[in-house]
């Protein structure tokens, strides 16, 4: 049902029994997939792929313009797959040149005022909590849950069913299975409450802390401590998803809490 006080362009492509509010807009190229709920006052631009089952909430924006100086009106895309939810003022932005598009997978919550950047790649089931903001080119794994207020620096990875502290400020990669908070941002764990709800077994979430420990808390550098794990532990898809993370990082990886050093106190 599309109401009749809403825009929708004529060349927009909607799919059944989709539902556009009142004061919604629709630009022309904009894909929407059947069973979709565009809120009133949602915007919805040129360049938006929205897949089935999606919500989008009043004043959200999805296919804005990169906020990016280096943008020059190049034809690029937002991606969003299907059953996603985009709350009340939530922005993803279109890609640029960089990569062409940005990319939120299906399942995934995107709560008020959030923030996606160009360029990003979000995973199937994450969460980004109200006001997470996420820079240009940044890589959210699968399940991931990145807690309010989170500030992610541009080019930074969070890894699968990885989890951030209210208000982090994440400037490092985020390994998989990882939760980080504090100021700086550092490791403060494996995610076990979110690896036990996702059904991961014991001895799969001993080994993951097993990983850590040797990764984090054995006082080696990185690379040493990888190829320890690779030797040490049987292989798994978590042990080999884990140590190719570190070991493709650009920006680097947090490191760990150091308590003696107060947050308050962090530069």
């Amino acid at each position: 049902m599309i109401h009749n006080l809403a825009y929708v362009h004529p060349d927009a492509k909607i799919g059944e029994n989709v539902t556009v509010e009142p004061f919604a807009y629709i630009a022309g190229d904009v894909v929407i997939g059947a069973g979709s709920y565009i809120a009133p006052h949602a915007v919805i631009l040129d360049g938006a792929r929205l897949g089935a089952g999606c919500r989008v909430h009043s004043g959200a924006v999805v296919a804005g313009i990169p906020q990016d100086l280096k943008f020059k009106g190049e034809y690029t895309t937002a991606e969003i797959g299907d059953y996603t939810t985009i709350r009340e003022c939530a922005t993803v932005n279109r890609g640029s040149a960089a990569k062409g598009k940005t990319v939120v997978g299906s399942h995934c919550l995107i709560m008020a005022y959030a923030h996606v950047a160009h360029d990003c790649v979000v995973g199937d089931h994450a969460i980004l909590v109200n006001n997470v903001s996420i820079a240009g080119e940044v890589e959210v794994g699968d399940w991931a849950i990145l807690g309010g207020h989170t500030a992610v620096h541009q080019f930074v990875r969070i890894g699968e069913h990885a989890m951030t502290s209210g208000g982090s400020l994440v400037s490092k990669d985020v390994p998989p299975y990882a939760k980080a908070g504090h100021l700086p941002v550092s490791f403060i764990g494996a995610n076990f409450i979110g690896l036990r709800r996702r059904n991961f077994s014991p001895e799969q979430i001993g080994q993951i802390q097993d990983i850590f420990r040797i990764l984090f808390q054995s006082g080696k550098n990185y690379s040493t401590a990888c190829d320890e794990i690779m030797e040490s532990l049987p292989a798994t898809k978590e042990r080999d998803l884990i140590v190719d993370f570190v070991r493709t990082s650009k920006r680097g990886v947090i490191k760990p809490y150091n308590p003696a050093k107060r947050d308050d106190e962090s530069e």
